[in-house]
């Protein structure tokens, strides 16, 4: 028999792999709100338009798309790695980003129970909501922008806002239509040029906002450029703006301004509070950090899929588009239903490796949809293997494929397909 194509039937190899998935399983693929539901089913009719029912579920998935894994022990681990290295200073997580890929309903129910965790910070507004609607109880500060009608409904649902414009008079009014002060925090921009009131005209919008019976500080923070020199001049004009507000008598809250890179590199920052994203996901942000020995992270993430189709290429037979690759001998590829409209990097052709029984295997192919790897000259993968892209092992670590083949360990998590079924471990 020539051994050009190894096949399967794919009936059979359901029956053998439907049971496989873990049972703790929580998976956020589409999530709605009651109050947009209601919305929609009472205006819809009076259009003439009917819709199926909805299906929240995303069982459906075939046994071979891929699947993104949440190591939830792994992330209770970095909490404290980073609860150890601030000396136990409050920690607002930041989410941001469907959670850096891992689903941020997933990453919020793992670290709302832990001590260290003062609070949450995400940038979309719904992603705030959605947090609220799934029953997160601690404080939320929403990064992003957001206009009247939406401060309304965060005051509503205990979303505090980052404020750094004039809206005195809209917190006034807000304030009196529920009866109470709104807690906000204030974002001074030190240089980084982005968001914030600028470090020189901060003072007199403070002075203005915490002058308002409407108005609680809840805190003050800043945003490193991460040039390690200007740092140091950010920190000086954000210090001496807070301590100059302070001599007034006038409380800014809690004041913070190191992200996951300022753990590292500005132990000065730390202030009240940390605001880490990337290390509470055990991915260290910059390749020498790793080697600094200050904090053990651990990856709480992997993408994962099975073998599709095996086959056998003779010398000159190619692989993907433009024959991305060429096969010199007679060697064995495996293709992945993984690709970019997954979130796994075009440059992985450049030098990833994938992970299939024990052995890594480099990926010569790419499309939106598929993945082709190389197995060498024996046929040592069958159809239905699972094949890790990248997880919390040594080799398979993000930071380990970002650097192999020149792509963003940032862009490896967070560009993940929203779509794509989590699994929470």
């Amino acid at each position: 028999m020539n051994p050009v194509h190894r096949a399967i039937e794919v009936e059979g190899a359901m029956s053998k792999y439907e049971h496989s998935e873990p049972e703790t399983v929580r998976t956020n693929a589409m999530r709605f709100s009651r109050r947009s539901l209601l919305k929609a089913g009472l205006a819809l009719p009076s259009l003439g338009w009917t819709f199926p029912a909805l299906r929240i579920s995303s069982r459906n998935d075939s046994s071979f798309d891929p699947w993104i894994e949440v190591h939830s022990e792994n992330l209770r681990h970095n909490v404290g790695e980073v609860s150890k290295r601030v000396n136990g200073r409050p920690i607002l997580a930041v989410i941001k980003n469907n959670g850096y890929g891992l689903g941020v309903q997933n990453v919020a129910h793992v670290l709302e129970p832990l001590d260290p965790i003062a609070g949450f910070a995400v940038v979309k507004l719904h992603e705030a909501l959605s947090l609220r609607e799934d029953g997160v109880q601690k404080p939320i500060l929403l990064l992003g922008p957001f206009d009247e009608r939406d401060l309304e409904e965060m005051v509503a649902q205990r979303i505090t806002p980052m404020v750094y414009t004039p809206l005195g008079k809209t917190l006034d009014a807000m304030s009196d239509k529920f009866q109470k002060p709104i807690s906000i925090q204030i974002c001074v921009d030190t240089g980084i040029g982005r968001v914030g009131v600028p470090h020189a005209e901060a003072a007199e919008l403070i002075r203005d906002l915490a002058g308002r019976k409407s108005v609680r500080i809840d805190g003050i923070m800043m945003t490193f450029t991460e040039d390690h020199e200007f740092d140091q001049e950010q920190l000086r004009r954000f210090q001496s703006l807070c301590k100059g507000l302070a001599e007034t008598g006038i409380k800014l809250g809690m004041r913070h301004a190191a992200s996951s890179f300022g753990l590292f590199q500005r132990p000065d920052g730390f202030l009240d509070m940390v605001r880490p994203g990337m290390v509470l996901f055990g991915i260290y942000p910059e390749k020498e950090f790793r080697d600094m020995g200050l904090m053990q992270l651990r990856p709480g993430v992997s993408l994962k899929t099975r073998v599709i189709y095996v086959k056998q290429l003779h010398t000159g037979d190619s692989a993907g588009y433009d024959r991305q690759f060429k096969a010199q001998g007679d060697t064995w590829v495996a293709t992945l239903p993984v690709g970019h409209a997954d979130g796994y990097p075009r440059v992985a052709t450049k030098g990833a490796r994938v992970q299939i029984g024990g052995n890594l295997y480099p990926v010569v192919a790419l499309s939106a949809s598929h993945s082709v790897v190389e197995v060498g000259p024996e046929s040592k993968v069958a159809i239905g293997d699972v094949a890790t892209l990248f997880d919390w092992q040594d080799g398979s670590r993000p930071e380990d494929i970002a650097s192999s083949c020149g792509a963003s360990v940032y862009d490896l998590t967070m560009h993940l397909n929203p779509l794509l079924p989590r699994r929470v471990l």
